[in-house]
C-alpha cells in the first residue's frame, strides 16, 4: 500500500473521482493557492495517524467522516487515526495540510534499498547478470563444466577433500539430505543447542523417525565442549551415531567453537559422527572440515554465498561415506551414490537448477577474485566493527548483546536485545520506511524482542557504516535511550584497523 497526493499547479485545486456517490467530478475546492485538495489511495494507517488538519468546515468534516474511519475531532482541529481507506474513494474539503516534525512524508529512503537481514543477503550484481541468460541444454557442455567449476570451488570453501553434492533446496533441505544419507530409522542423534536451528534441525530428525536427545542450553552462550564429552561419555553403548551443532545461529548470533566440540568427542572416546551446520559461517568465518575432523557439513547459497536462495550443499568425509553404504534413509532425490552417475541430470535427480548455478559460478568468482582468506578478514573488521557501535549504544541499558561472550558472538550477524519498555519492531519499521535500511527481527524465542544486524556476504564498510548510522538516527528519532556516538566509534575501530 502506498499514499498518492494530487495538487494543481494552478490556483484552481480540482479533485476527480467518477466513482463519488456525489457525483463530483472535476470539481474546484479553493481557489487560493495556499489550500490545496488531497486525494489518499490505500493509505498505510501508520503512516497517517499524525496527519492535522485545520479550518475544516463542519459540514466539510461530517463529508469526510463519511469516507473514512475514524475521525478523532477537537474543535476545529481533526486528527486522524485510519484504520482504512477505500481504493477510488478521495477527501473534499477546504483546508491546509501541517505536517508536523518527523512525519510519513519526510523520508530519506528514496535510492536503492539496504540489506541487512541475516539471509537472504545481498547478491552481487555481477550473479544477477550471470543468471540473466537463455535455458540451456541440459546437457550443455557451459552446464556440465559449471557444475565442476561449483563443485571444485565449494570444496575449497568448505576445505575438503570429500564429495559435494549439490541440491535443488532451501538449507532445510541440506538438513534432511545430509540424515537421509548417513542414518537409519531409530538411530539416537544428539542435538548440541546455542539457538533456533539446532532446534529445528532436531526436530527434522524426529520427523524422521530418528531418536533425537537434546544437550539443553540457553540461546545466551556457545556449547560448552565439556558438557558434550561427559554426555557422550555416558552414552557407553555407543547409541547416539551422530551428534549435531550449528556453527553460527543466526537467531542467538552465537558461533561455536566445532574444533573444541570434536576434541570433546574423542576425548569421551566417541564414534559418533560429527555434523555440522556452516550455512551462516561458509565464506564468513574460519571452517576447516577435514582439519577439524568434520563428517558431515552443511550449507546454503543465500548467506556468504552471495546467491539467491535456492541451493542447498551437503560435503561428506571418509567416515560418513563409509555410513552411507548401510543408511536406511536413504531416498531417490537425496541419495549420494544416485547423484554420482555418469550423466549431468543424475548429478541433480533430473533437471539441473541452471540459472542458480549460473549465479552461484559467478559468486565464487568473486570469492576466488578476493580469496577467501581475505573474505573472511574483511567479515571479521566488519564485524567488530558493528560491534564496536552496539557496546556505545548498551551503555544506557536499554539495548544489550544477546551473545553475553564476546569470543563467542559470531562475524556473520549481531543479534541485539531491546528492553521490554521499547519495541524493537518500531526501529526496525522506522530504519525502513524513513530511510530504506532493512533490519532483522528477532525470531523463535527472541521474537519481539531483539533486533537483528548481519554483517556477512557482499558487504563492505561504506554499507555497514551507513547502516550503523541509520540505525543510530532510528534511536534519536524514537527517543530510545542510548549511549551516543556508536557509529562514530565503528569509524575508528575500521580506521584503526585497515591500515593505508
Amino acid at each position: 500500500t502506498d499514499h498518492t497526493t494530487y495538487t494543481s499547479g494552478t490556483n484552481d485545486t480540482y479533485a476527480h473521482n467518477s466513482s463519488s456517490p456525489r457525483g463530483i467530478k472535476n470539481t474546484p475546492l479553493c481557489s487560493s493557492s495556499s489550500h490545496r485538495a488531497y486525494r489518499l489511495t490505500s493509505v498505510r494507517p501508520h503512516c497517517v495517524s499524525r496527519l492535522l488538519v485545520l479550518s475544516m468546515q463542519q459540514e466539510q468534516l461530517a463529508h469526510v467522516g463519511g469516507v473514512v474511519d475514524p475521525w478523532e475531532t477537537v474543535g476545529s482541529e481533526c486528527t486522524q487515526s485510519v484504520k482504512h481507506v477505500a481504493v477510488g474513494s478521495a477527501l473534499y474539503f477546504n483546508a491546509s495540510l501541517i505536517t508536523l516534525s518527523g512525519e510519513f512524508n519526510m523520508t530519506v529512503r528514496h535510492g536503492r534499498e539496504s540489506l541487512v537481514i541475516p539471509g537472504p543477503t545481498t547478491v552481487p550484481d555481477e550473479v544477477l547478470r550471470a543468471m540473466h541468460r537463455p535455458a540451456v541444454d541440459i546437457f550443455d557442455e557451459d552446464l556440465v563444466e559449471t557444475t565442476d567449476f561449483c563443485i571444485a570451488h565449494l570444496k575449497q570453501i568448505f576445505r575438503t577433500a570429500g564429495d559435494v553434492y549439490i541440491y535443488a533446496a532451501n538449507g532445510h533441505g541440506a538438513w534432511e539430505g545430509a540424515l537421509a544419507n548417513v542414518l537409519s530409522p531409530g538411530d539416537a542423534v544428539l542435538i548440541l543447542n546455542s539457538g533456533r536451528f539446532a532446534e529445528a534441525w532436531g526436530k527434522m530428525a524426529d520427523m524422521m523417525n530418528l531418536g533425537v536427545l537434546t544437550l539443553p542450553q540457553d540461546w545466551r552462550h556457545a556449547v560448552d565442549p565439556a558438557q558434550v564429552e561427559e554426555r557422550l561419555r555416558a552414552d557407553s553403548a555407543n547409541q547416539i551415531k551422530a551428534v549435531l551443532v550449528v556453527q553460527v545461529d543466526t537467531a542467538s548470533g552465537v558461533v561455536n567453537d566445532i574444533p573444541a566440540i570434536r576434541s570433546a568427542m574423542s576425548a569421551a572416546g566417541h564414534d559418533a559422527l560429527l555434523m555440522v551446520d556452516t550455512i551462516a559461517s561458509l565464506a564468513t568465518m574460519p571452517f576447516e572440515m577435514d582439519a577439524w575432523g568434520v563428517d558431515v557439513s552443511v550449507s546454503g547459497s543465500q548467506k556468504g554465498l552471495m546467491t539467491p536462495p535456492g541451493l542447498s550443499f551437503v560435503a561428506a568425509g571418509e567416515r560418513a561415506v563409509a555410513a552411507h553404504e548401510t543408511a536406511g534413509l536413504r531416498t531417490r532425490y537425496w541419495d549420494w551414490t544416485s547423484r554420482q552417475g555418469e550423466l549431468h541430470p543424475e548429478k541433480y535427480c533430473g533437471t539441473p537448477p541452471e540459472h542458480m548455478l549460473f549465479g552461484l559460478r559467478a559468486a565464487l568468482d568473486l570469492l576466488s577474485e578476493e580469496g577467501l582468506d581475505k573474505v573472511i578478514t574483511r567479515h571479521r573488521l566488519l564485524a567488530e566493527a558493528v560491534r564496536s557501535a552496539v557496546a556505545v549504544w548498551c551503555e544506557e541499558g536499554v539495548l544489550e548483546f544477546n551473545i553475553i561472550e564476546p569470543c563467542d558472538r559470531a562475524n556473520s550477524v549481531t543479534t541485539v536485545l531491546v528492553d521490554k519498555a521499547h519495541d524493537p519492531l518500531a526501529l526496525r519499521l522506522y530504519c525502513k520506511e524513513h530511510c530504506g535500511l532493512v533490519l532483522g527481527v528477532g525470531i523463535g524465542d527472541l521474537r519481539g524482542k531483539a533486533l537483528r544486524i548481519a554483517h556477512m556476504g557482499h558487504v563492505n564498510a561504506p554499507m555497514m557504516l551507513g547502516a550503523l548510522g541509520v540505525i543510530e538516527m532510528g534511536l534519536i528519532a524514537l527517543d530510545i535511550p542510548h549511549g551516543s556516538g556508536g557509529a562514530q566509534k565503528a569509524i575508528e575501530y575500521l580506521g584503526k584497523n585497515v591500515k593505508a
